[in-house]
């Protein structure tokens, strides 16, 4: 009986230029984060699940992957980067000195629903920030989230940025509980325009009302905050907002920088900027980050952070195919020659040259002629000559 083997669901192989593509958008994004004065890090593919749950994760539960211990605690296939490297901020790094500059290489795992197309391993990278606070920590993250993107030769693009405190403010006039207000947010972030508007019918004479139910539809330029300004008044949030599109205008980010206030997600894990970023070709953001100023604490160590994440496959998908080097030669030799073999492939382009494994020259010729290349270089008793295929 034929054995006929699957991957698992949400996983699948990448051949030959998928690898290549994502060892270049990773090269260069690496290159990046370097440059500016990060360092690497890396945190173990697998995480006790209570550490995602008591830090208020950004990952709800259900999209975590769930793996046994020997230990008989529940452990989770890491479902992101951000809060374990929280972790090793606030215990094994916790003697250097703040800011700390981290970055990091590796893969994230998310229990999508079923059929949906979706993967369940991302290659990500990503860069926190751990110690820095105020405007010109969020502008450096900002605009290293932007050049991320420009180095990586990505089409057209833009970041988007939002605020969680706007929400938060919204919210407080209205004087909601808790469950009140995470249902808000849930219609907000999911546009359901007429659940939300029937959820705030009864708070029609609050100003907070008008702009939570155009909350949602408040994306664009800066033409954003001026019809916020006009809804809810002057607000911290959307003043901090003027102030950072004002300097990355001045540093000529501008064009790459839009609003979006209804990016409410996660209010309760993030606590001040957010962003994503989207590139031309993508159905989905390939970037996204923000301020989580209350994360450290957690794990025993107060320190502000902001950081953002790439997914790298999707960034690669949107850039143009690269070419796999064409083989233009095979390497026969005989016994004793294989220090000569070796130069002669280590000295031509990568990929171009390789090693014959055949003993006899015309199996060496059969092979390369099956293979597309031009010649088969001999080295023997005689020397080192060029076989015509």
């Amino acid at each position: 009986m034929k054995l006929t083997v699957n991957t698992p669901e949400g996983t699948r192989d990448r051949l030959f230029s998928e690898c290549q593509e994502r060892r270049q958008v990773q090269s260069r994004l690496i290159r990046l984060f370097r440059q500016r004065g990060y360092l690497e890090v890396s945190t173990p593919e697998t995480e006790y699940y209570d550490l995602f749950a008591l830090s208020g994760s950004a990952i709800p539960q259900e999209r975590m992957l769930k793996v046994g211990d020997p230990s008989g605690k529940i452990c989770v296939m890491r479902p992101d980067s951000t809060t374990p490297i929280a972790r090793v901020a606030a215990t094994k790094l916790r003697s250097m000195a703040l800011p700390q500059r981290l970055y990091y290489d590796q893969k994230v795992y998310r229990a999508n629903p079923a059929h949906n197309g979706s993967s369940r391993e991302i290659p990500q990278c990503g860069v926190e920030l751990i110690g820095a606070k105020g405007l010109k920590a969020d502008l450096e993250i900002i605009v290293t989230a932007i050049d991320s993107l420009r180095s990586c030769g990505a089409p057209r693009f833009h970041v988007e940025l939002g605020h969680a405190g706007f929400f938060r403010d919204l919210a407080a006039r209205l004087d909601l509980d808790d469950g009140q207000e995470e249902e808000i947010r849930t219609l907000v972030e999911g546009k359901n325009f007429a659940a939300l508007n029937a959820f705030l019918s009864p708070y029609r004479g609050n100003p907070a009302c008008a702009a939570l139910e155009r909350l949602s539809r408040l994306f664009g330029g800066t033409e954003v905050l001026a019809e916020a300004e006009r809804l809810a008044g002057k607000t911290e949030a959307v003043d901090y907002l003027h102030a950072l599109y004002d300097e990355l205008s001045a540093a000529g980010y501008g064009q790459y920088v839009r609003f979006d206030l209804g990016m409410v997600h996660q209010i309760d894990y993030y606590t001040g900027v957010v962003f994503r970023g989207y590139v031309e070709g993508a159905g989905d953001a390939v970037l996204s980050g923000g301020r989580y100023d209350a994360l450290v604490e957690i794990f025993g160590r107060e320190a502000q952070a902001t950081g953002f994440a790439v997914d790298v496959d999707t960034v690669a998908r949107t850039l143009p195919e690269t070419a796999l080097p064409q083989l233009r030669a095979v390497v026969h030799y005989e016994p004793g020659y294989l220090s000569q073999a070796l130069e002669a492939v280590d000295g031509c382009p990568a990929g171009t040259c390789e090693l014959s494994p055949c003993r006899t020259l015309e199996s060496s010729r059969n092979m390369a002629r099956e293979k597309g290349a031009e010649m088969v270089l001999v080295f023997d008793k005689d020397g080192g000559r060029r076989v015509l295929v």
